[in-house]
């Protein structure tokens, strides 16, 4: 079973190489932001209290997020594997993922991060909550905090995954197709 955890801050282009990744190699996409969204579209209690969280820049608690990942891997039993984009954040996120898939028998093949600049990030976001009409994307000091964010909690994550020996590097700039021949020759190297 391959999977991935594609990573980077916001805005790095995690979603768009997703999608080229579940297309070549027929993986289950496991987005904690469309999980998150599909319980606030649904109205539940859940949902939104993790839109009052991400309207504010905050992120989701850990006890909440392993929940519905959990749910997702026992829906899919028969998946070639999962990409887990946006996930996970935290030093004991990755603990917890890791525990988790060990419980179903499996684990992380690898992370692969996308780097990207902190000013690009922001025009992108920026660009983005235009487009898309997502509150969490047209407020640039929501975008900062949510960088800032990233930059304390979640970079750390790689080194988590460095010690594994499971830890790539990407250049996240660059045209859609250049980044995903690049994650495409890391993925066929495991």
């Amino acid at each position: 079973m391959l999977n991935l955890v594609l990573f980077g801050p916001p805005g790095a282009g995690k979603g768009t190489q997703s999608h080229k990744l579940i297309e070549k190699y027929g993986l289950i996409h496991l987005s904690t932001g469309d999980l998150l969204r599909s319980e606030i579209a649904q109205g539940t209690a859940l949902g939104m209290e993790a839109k009052k969280l991400m309207d504010e820049g905050v992120l989701v608690p850990d006890a909440v997020v392993i929940g519905m990942i959990s749910n997702k891997l026992d829906s899919n039993k028969d998946a070639r594997g999962f990409i887990f984009d946006g996930f996970p954040r935290t030093v004991a996120q990755a603990e917890a993922l890791d525990d988790l898939l060990s419980s179903k028998g499996v684990n992380i093949s690898s992370m692969i991060a996308l780097e990207v600049d902190d000013v690009e990030l922001e025009r992108r976001l920026l660009l983005r909550g235009r487009d898309s009409g997502r509150p969490d994307d047209a407020n640039p000091e929501v975008i900062r905090k949510r960088i800032k964010e990233y930059n304390d909690k979640t970079a750390p994550v790689a080194e988590f995954y460095k010690k594994q020996d499971k830890y790539t590097s990407v250049n996240g700039i660059g045209s859609k197709d250049e980044i995903f021949d690049t994650i495409s020759e890391v993925t066929e190297a495991l």
